[in-house]
């Protein structure tokens, strides 16, 4: 039955109980820095985890998935934190399921955007029910660039290689956005870890005032110093 709250919710405490996307290059660290958070299960939609120590379930099309969020539902389980690895695929899985259920080559063979909608809708309905259930929900991406027409000029931005609209739904629902790229300082090849937004890159973070901290606008692709400053431990001579 339902009823109206009567106490204040106070904000979670804990990096598990937010979701997070992140993004890069291929073989950058992604899936090492996530296989360090707290009792992850990846949901693998791409071969190469086989070389992490790791809980896995194979994801090779949306029926699975939609299969392991009805597991994952019933709770029965150990894990604290589900990594979708990568939701770019996860996406196209979708698509492909849409196209098969419509008898369609293409989304655009229904016309009027029909097609377009009807995956965003499917996978915005499976991605919220996801991301209501009391665990950690963690999305990882590859990169894109792409240009951006400003007032004056043209620039190049890291994006999520996820189709725009659902690129556009996972930017607006997670909690962190973070970036990894590869630098080079001092003649010396680093990778990073972008933590807030910028006109060349997706980035941002709604945790701030629950923890009364800011995030470093860079750290190293360390799952363990960004486990630092999330919990606002870190040093300052630690940052980038």
């Amino acid at each position: 039955m339902l009823s109206l709250p009567t106490e204040k919710k106070e904000p979670k405490t804990k990096l598990e109980d937010y979701s997070l996307l992140l993004y890069g290059n291929w073989k950058i660290g992604k899936s090492t820095f996530c296989s360090q958070m707290d009792s992850p299960l990846f949901l693998a939609t791409e071969p190469g985890l086989e070389a992490l120590s790791r809980f896995e379930v194979k994801v090779p099309d949306w029926s699975t998935f939609l299969r392991c969020c009805s597991l994952l539902e019933k709770g029965d389980h150990h894990y604290k934190t589900i990594i979708i690895d990568t939701v770019d695929n996860l996406w196209k899985s979708c698509s492909e399921f849409v196209k098969e259920q419509q008898g369609i080559q293409h989304e655009s063979d229904l016309g009027y955007g029909k097609g377009w909608q009807m995956v965003k809708d499917e996978f915005f309905k499976a991605i919220r029910k996801l991301s209501l259930l009391p665990y950690g929900l963690v999305f990882t991406s590859h990169v894109e660039f792409i240009e951006v027409k400003t007032r004056v000029s043209t620039i190049t931005k890291a994006v999520p290689s996820i189709p725009k609209s659902g690129r556009d739904m996972i930017l607006g629902m997670v909690d962190l956005i973070l970036y990894a790229e590869a630098v080079v300082a001092n003649g010396e090849e680093i990778r990073v870890l972008r933590t807030q937004p910028s006109e060349n890159w997706e980035g941002g973070d709604r945790t701030e005032h629950a923890f009364h901290r800011k995030l470093p606008a860079a750290l190293p692709l360390s799952f363990r110093e960004f486990e630092k400053a999330f919990y606002n431990q870190t040093e300052e001579g630690e940052m980038l």
